[in-house]
């Protein structure tokens, strides 16, 4: 049986092919039986009225007779169902049926009965109003405030509000611009009638405004509808969803705070009262129905979405906390309390398929198999223990067995008093007139060694608040002892989701880490920067091989730079003079190329940006002349709405100002970044192929030109023009390569592709041994004329013999190589001893 199934408590089938809708359910006492127990009412659109209170002997079981309290046949389709107190004189529940040209009210009661077949229930018609118009569907409340009675609603098809004060019309309201009616509900804090128009928007008219208005057109009223001598009809506030709504629901905890819902055909809405959006959740899948209800235990409101999927989601605010499976699509949603049963969930599809549910699991049903009795050899048995006994006494011996816990630099210890405070603590609450008390919490800490600037920082779940919550230490002396105090109080309105609260302490030594234990060799170090990325550095415990890894490729350089430098001077002091690092593996160059062309991206996006700016700038002049020429005229023309045009023109050039200001701090946070990366290329470039230091001088001067770039001069011509000068010159294959074509003058390039293959054949050739210098190799000896009548520098004798001495102390007691891992963001350093 699947674990996220709806638990079915008690089904049936109604009828035989019969149409069901939303309004065609609803749960309520209306019997008024008075024991908090509600029944099943559900109509259809056949015209059968149908009254269920069901009470199965087993979960899960198959409907009885006696669980149908009354069924008949209004004749006349049902399209909404409601229970309020409808009727003047008294308080009692009645039955509210709206059929397409009359309503109904009913009163539902039961007899006993005097035979097996138990109690006798029959409905009684209290009044009817026939309708002038086709009614789409209706909604009640306490309209204008009333006390002690419920007025009802009905909205036509040709978008008229109908109000019924009981057993008396009271007016009719066209409502502005209507074409096709949608989904009504009242606030009763309000005291507004809200619904969605055809042109999707959800409006807001307020009960007040629909009394004392006046229609837009009075021929449409009828002789009985009273025409009034109010006001024009307007709406209190719209808000425009874009899509068309199936449901609006109206959820309060109290008087002073209430929520509308609405179900969209993609998105469910949470609004305020005045209209603003609490929040929104995009829907995956399309919603057949759904129901908001406070949940009284958490003090949140969740919402029940069935889908045309047969799937029920439950969302506390926007966060999906449950899903089902059901057996049919739902159109109808409602809980309530069926046989001492509270939140049972009742589900109605357009078929009459008619289940009441629970959420949650079933007990396991398995039981494990008997196991079969054997005879035990307690010969054997000896023997085992023995043999397990002097492995035990072996690893005592040697003194690893037990274990001894690791003793803290910090002891942390809390103490919540068991009474309120004599005297409140509790400032700025917002809970109510009463006094909110306040509870005292002590903690103490015990250092071991000496620790510097150690912060307590307490928190606790909202709506609990604390008298203070940060505390600064100094334990300048080992074992000592510090014992802070603070009060916890209520400030809001609601209940607390916890009662537990966190104490963290944090601290640093003179070393600036923790200290290593003997026994426990730290091999990894973590550093997070200041703008939020994380580096990761890792030593291997059985080889002498490190691991960096980051969450960005550039923040890799700044890590690994400094590595480098710390081992060399590590083993400078040591004084080892032969010490190398080395890097093998492909160059990760596909992360370098997207910080390129991220680059690049954002000087095209400000390029297209100015020029727009130039062209709203001319038109911003232009239209100001002619508003000049205008305004000079003795006898001055119609502005022919220039003035609306040149405030447009304005807004656009303000925004277009804006869009180049945050362009250009976004190309310099990605100039910065695509430097670091570009640090970090040249330099796994030289541990690659072991490149001396002019010949890494020469990347740099090649890669890094500029400090920072312009429209006008831009990194990535630059860089490409310098390295195609080293392809053509230092890094040619043959001489005819080697005859230079360079242009005077640098442009911005279409795209990367011609620098990112540029950069790609630079590694090519210097993996196949073409090495970087200042003039041509000494195999093919050519004098090449640089731009500007400038010839090659020759490269010095002393600068060919340090080379050939690097060369010969390739094989050194001392080596660290650096690989590049699985991961292109990740890079293995290796030290090995010879």
């Amino acid at each position: 049986m699947s674990l996220f199934k709806a638990r079915d408590w008690w089904s049936t089938v109604l009828g035989e092919k019969e149409e069901f809708d939303q309004g065609c359910l609803c749960l309520a006492d209306v019997d008024n039986s008075g024991n908090g127990q509600d029944k099943i009412i559900v109509g259809s659109f056949m015209g059968y009225l149908r009254i269920f209170n069901p009470h199965p002997v087993k979960t899960g079981d198959e409907a009885q007779a006696e669980d149908l309290l009354l069924e008949v046949h209004l004749r006349d389709p049902i399209l909404q169902v409601e229970v309020g107190k409808f009727v003047s004189g008294t308080e009692m529940l009645h039955l509210a049926v709206l059929h397409s040209r009359k309503l109904c009210v009913y009163a539902v009661s039961g007899t006993l009965g005097n035979v097996e077949h138990g109690n006798q229930y029959q409905i009684t018609l209290m009044y009817e109003h026939n309708l002038q118009r086709t009614a789409c569907n209706m909604t009640y409340g306490s309209f204008g405030g009333v006390k002690g009675r419920d007025l009802i609603c009905i909205q036509s098809v040709d978008g008229m509000l109908m109000v019924f004060e009981q057993e008396s019309f009271a007016f009719g309201r066209f409502l502005p611009g209507s074409l096709l009616p949608g989904p009504l509900a009242y606030s009763s804090r309000t005291d507004s009638f809200i619904t969605v128009s055809s042109c999707r928007q959800v409006e807001s008219y307020k009960y007040q405004v629909l009394a004392f208005a006046t229609d837009a057109d009075k021929r449409q009223e009828t002789e009985h509808q009273k025409l009034g001598s109010g006001k024009r009809l307007t709406v209190d506030w719209t808000l425009n969803i874009g899509e068309q709504a199936l449901d609006i629901r109206i959820v309060s905890f109290h008087q002073s705070a209430s929520s509308v819902f609405v179900l969209g055909e993609r998105n469910f809405f949470c609004l305020k009262d005045n209209g603003q959006i609490r929040f929104m959740k995009k829907l995956d899948c399309s919603p057949s129905s759904f129901l908001p209800y406070c949940s009284v235990s958490e003090g949140t409101v969740n919402t029940l979405i069935g889908n045309h999927k047969s799937m029920l989601h439950i969302y506390q605010d926007v966060a999906l906390k449950w899903a089902t499976q059901l057996p049919h699509i739902p159109v109808a949603l409602r809980v309530g309390c069926l046989h001492d049963l509270k939140g049972v969930i009742v589900t109605l599809s357009d078929d009459g398929h008619l289940q009441c549910s629970y959420l949650g699991t079933d007990p396991s049903l398995f039981q494990a198999p008997i196991i079969e009795s054997r005879e035990l050899n307690y010969d054997e048995l000896d023997v085992e223990l023995k043999e397990l006994q002097k492995v035990i006494k072996d690893f005592k011996s040697q003194g690893i067995w037990p274990m001894t816990e690791k003793e803290d630099d910090l002891e942390v210890s809390a103490i919540v008093s068991p009474n309120f405070d004599s005297v409140s603590q509790a400032t700025d609450v917002e809970v109510g007139s009463d006094l909110v008390p306040s509870i005292t919490v002590k903690v103490t800490l015990k250092n071991r060694v000496v620790l510097q600037k150690a912060k307590l920082s307490v928190y606790v779940q909202p709506p609990l608040v604390l008298t203070c919550d940060q505390f600064i230490f100094e334990f300048i002396e080992p074992e000592m002892t510090s014992t802070v105090a603070f009060s916890v109080y209520l400030k809001r309105n609601y209940t607390p989701s916890e009662l537990e609260g966190n104490a963290v302490v944090s601290y640093s030594k003179s070393t600036g880490f923790a200290n290593q234990s003997d026994d426990d060799q730290v091999n990894v170090m973590g550093f997070r920067f200041i703008g939020g990325s994380q580096v990761t550095l890792l030593a291997s415990k059985t080889s002498q091989r490190y691991r960096i890894q980051s969450e960005q490729f550039e923040d890799l350089w700044l890590i690994t730079n400094e590595l480098i430098l710390r081992l060399k001077e590590y083993f400078g002091k040591q004084g080892i003079k032969d010490f190398s690092c080395s890097f093998s593996g492909c160059m990760p160059l596909q992360e370098y190329f997207e910080l390129i062309d991220h680059h690049f991206e954002l000087r095209i996006n400000g390029e297209k940006l100015e020029e727009l700016l130039s062209e709203r700038a001319v038109q911003f002049r232009a239209i100001q002349r002619r508003l000049l020429t205008r305004f000079k005229d003795k006898t001055p023309a119609p502005l022919q709405h220039l003035d609306t045009l040149l405030d447009g023109t304005y807004k656009q050039v303000i925004a277009l100002a804006d869009a180049i200001e945050e362009n250009q701090d976004n190309l310099f946070q990605s100039f910065t970044r695509l430097k670091s990366a570009t640090h970090l290329v040249i330099l796994l470039i030289g541990l690659w192929q072991k490149l001396s230091v002019d010949q890494i001088a020469i990347l740099e001067a090649a890669f890094l030109p500029l400090q920072e770039d312009t429209q006008e001069l831009g990194w990535e011509e630059t860089v490409d023009a310098a390295i195609a000068h080293l392809l053509k010159t230092c890094l040619s294959k043959s001489s005819k390569e080697q005859a230079l074509n360079l242009s005077s003058q640098l442009n911005m390039p279409k795209d990367t592709s011609r620098l990112k293959k540029h950069i790609t054949l630079l590694c090519d050739r210097l993996a196949k041994g073409v090495r970087l210098c200042l003039s041509t190799d000494a195999a093919a000896p050519q004098t090449i004329v640089m731009p500007g009548g400038c010839a090659p520098i020759p490269e010095s004798d002393l600068e060919e013999r340090s080379v050939e001495q690097d060369s010969s102390e390739l094989f050194t007691k001392h080596r660290f190589f650096m690989e590049e891992s699985a991961r292109p963001d990740v890079l293995a350093l290796q030290g090995v001893l010879e």
